[in-house]
């Protein structure tokens, strides 16, 4: 599986190409929000998602029939940003379960910030 291309289609909200990437019975997990999916309800929660998204896949790590992703997630207008951490196995090349983790980019709390510890990663 071409993990930038799954990626450039779910940030499409390509519906009919994200389908093509998963095995029917495939679940998927966002354990941020406590939510479990199937594909069409995940196709429904992504697709329909308000707004028009773009990122970049930052990191790839490969382990058997496990692909972990890390991916800046973020809107056109670049009004906020993500992060999500996602645990993608695969057979026969389709996916058949994600589990994810979303998180808001954002400043340090203030308590780091005035004890000056810790810098900027970019």
């Amino acid at each position: 599986m071409n993990v930038k291309e799954f990626w450039k289609v779910i940030l499409a909200q390509d519906e009919n190409a994200i389908r093509k990437y998963f095995h029917k019975d495939a679940y998927i997990n966002w354990h941020c929000t406590n939510e479990h999916f199937n594909v069409d309800e995940f196709i429904i929660a992504n697709c329909e998602y308000p707004g028009d998204w773009d990122g970049v896949v930052e990191r790839i790590e490969r382990m058997n029939d496990l692909t972990i992703t890390v991916t800046s997630v973020y809107p056109k207008d670049r009004s906020t940003f993500f992060h999500v951490t996602s645990f993608i196995k695969t057979a026969n090349n389709k996916i058949i379960s994600m589990d994810e983790y979303w998180a808001d980019d954002g400043d340090a709390p203030q308590w780091r910030k005035d004890k000056h510890i810790g810098s900027s990663i970019y």
